[in-house]
């Protein structure tokens, strides 16, 4: 096995204290315009990141970018592809779906300031904008104590620190022209705010599988069957296959809107795609208070792939 996390992107645990996720599409109106606009883009965006990185050095700025299936195919159709990157389709269950959404090109943008934030995306944009049309923009915010908004404590079964680099980096034994990228899947969630707060207490534990403050596990014989920590998950042959996974809050309290943008990094599609598809088959049950809104499948580049596409290698 062999991974280089220094020629790969953003994709750890660190949902930062003030977040933008952009998604994007292509004009599709002029090809040469758009290779020339992704080409200077490729080439910008990491000094982009590593001039705000020195101006704001305690901002702990993350950027992470990349490509859908339809977008790989339009803007590299001789190129190879990535091997686990398709368009993602919907999954139904016998009580919800999780619908699939449009979107090219994606974008996730951490960073302690706001500031630090806007300043970024502004300027990635300043690049885009002529190609480009935005299918969605969300700001999240860290919750109270790093929570979900729902109130429990998240991520605690995220592999931790370079260790998750072994759950989110393509390895170049498995795929070598890709090594060092990452699949992003976005799923953006509106919750019923309103009926999850009336819910007990102990009902919000059987329905999360852990305990609300102490975040301590409960024994299997007190959780709901359908828990979303037991139907959440991907396991095979009696191993757990794991991925980095963030669930970043938004709101508009005035329009009584509030949910969760979720995103999960991995070195395989199939265990994002595993987990998403006991969730919705086994009905979930913080799908009852939980609906998904969007859903993509992104590759996110090594920065040596995006070096080929900044030269113009892949087209």
């Amino acid at each position: 096995m062999s991974i280089n996390i220094k020629d790969s992107q953003d994709v750890y645990k660190d949902a930062g204290e003030n977040v933008t996720f952009v998604t994007l599409n292509l004009k599709r109106k002029d090809l040469d315009q758009e290779h020339d606009v992704i080409s200077e883009f490729a080439d910008m965006s990491n000094s982009i990141i590593n001039s705000m990185r020195i101006r704001n050095q305690n901002d702990q700025l993350a950027v992470a970018w990349g490509f859908s299936s339809d977008a790989w195919d339009y803007l590299f159709p001789n190129a190879n592809k990535p091997k686990e990157l398709e368009p993602f389709k919907d999954i139904k269950g016998p009580k919800y779906t999780a619908p699939a959404t449009e979107g090219d090109l994606f974008f996730h943008v951490r960073a302690k300031t706001e500031a630090v934030v806007y300043e970024v995306m502004d300027q990635f944009m300043d690049i885009l904008r002529p190609i480009t049309t935005v299918v969605d923009e969300t700001h999240g915010f860290r919750y109270l104590e790093g929570r979900a908004i729902i109130g429990f404590i998240d991520g605690t079964e995220n592999p931790a620190g370079v260790e998750s680099m072994d759950y989110t980096l393509i390895d170049s034994d498995e795929d070598p022209d890709f090594a060092n990228g990452s699949y992003a899947f976005s799923q953006k969630y509106m919750h019923n705010m309103h009926a999850w707060k009336n819910l007990p207490t102990d009902e919000q534990e059987k329905t999360i599988g852990r305990r609300k403050f102490s975040d301590r596990e409960l024994d299997d014989d007190e959780k709901s069957p359908n828990a979303h920590n037991i139907v959440s998950k991907d396991e095979r042959d009696g191993v757990e296959h794991k991925i980095v996974r963030m669930n970043v809050p938004f709101s508009n309290p005035s329009k009584d809107k509030t949910g969760t943008y979720f995103i999960g990094y991995s070195k395989s599609w199939e265990i994002t795609h595993n987990m998403l598809t006991n969730m919705f088959t086994k009905s979930d049950r913080l799908l009852d208070f939980s609906t998904p809104v969007s859903g993509t499948l992104f590759f996110i580049p090594s920065k040596t792939v995006l070096d080929q596409i900044a030269e113009g290698e892949l087209y």
